[in-house]
């Protein structure tokens, strides 16, 4: 049996290269995975392109990545919100790149990316400035923007339950992106509030696959976004 299980965020964070793509879990900070984000953030890995619902809050997790200047590029639909300050900034000041997507299509890229699909057409963003430059074609008389799916090289996904072969199991709306950035990525690095005896999760209930998942680490009480802004944390 492979015990994809390790011993700490950085062991399993340690493998990324500058320059590298990385898928980030989450929906705000419903499935963040903050302790591998700041554990990226002390590795130190820098020319990264994220690809992430939005760009993160405050000044912990995705903002703090950001903040840290190690991202590049953001791939996202939700560039700003109300505790984003950190990336609007640095936008403003022509030091991050951002390519905007709208939030389905950003998912199904994701998903196609996944499902070995290299493009796909789509009616959302047609006539919009998010379509100049893209292949525009009538499809039954409706026109369909052409979008190319998305890959990565690492995934970081948080998970509420974990097995030894990489089963997952989440919590809810934590679910959001993750099981389809798990079949995205080359490399699937996972954070488990629980890490359990392999055949203790139920197969009728696993959503991700132990096939899609490369490492898991154990968090047993993982950092939430919104009590850290709240307490004024800043990361590091």
């Amino acid at each position: 049996m492979i015990n994809k299980v390790k011993p700490s965020v950085s062991s399993v964070i340690s493998q990324i290269p500058d320059g590298a793509t990385v898928m980030i879990g989450g929906f705000g900070e419903a499935g963040s995975p903050i302790e591998l984000i700041h554990a990226l953030i002390d590795h130190g890995a820098s020319d990264l392109t994220v690809i992430n619902n939005n760009t993160g809050n405050g000044e912990v997790g995705l903002a703090a990545l950001i903040g840290a200047g190690q991202v590049k590029k953001m791939i996202c639909s939700y560039p700003r919100s109300s505790h984003s300050k950190v990336f609007p900034e640095l936008y403003r000041a022509g030091k991050i790149e951002l390519e905007l997507v709208p939030q389905g299509t950003l998912a199904e890229r994701i998903r196609a990316g996944g499902a070995g699909i290299p493009a796909f057409y789509t009616p959302t963003s047609v006539g919009t400035p998010l379509a100049e430059g893209k292949e525009v074609r009538e499809i039954k008389g409706r026109e369909y923007v052409l979008e190319y799916g998305l890959t990565a090289d690492f995934a970081l996904i948080r998970a509420e339950k974990a097995d030894p072969l990489g089963n997952l199991t989440y919590n809810k709306a934590a679910r959001n992106f993750g099981p389809i950035m798990a079949m995205a990525a080359k490399t699937t690095l996972v954070q488990a509030c629980e890490i359990v005896k392999a055949g203790d999760i139920d197969p009728e209930i696993v959503v991700t696959p132990g096939i899609f998942v490369d490492q898991v680490v154990e968090v047993p009480n993982p950092a939430m976004e919104s009590y850290l802004i709240a307490e004024g944390v800043t990361y590091p």
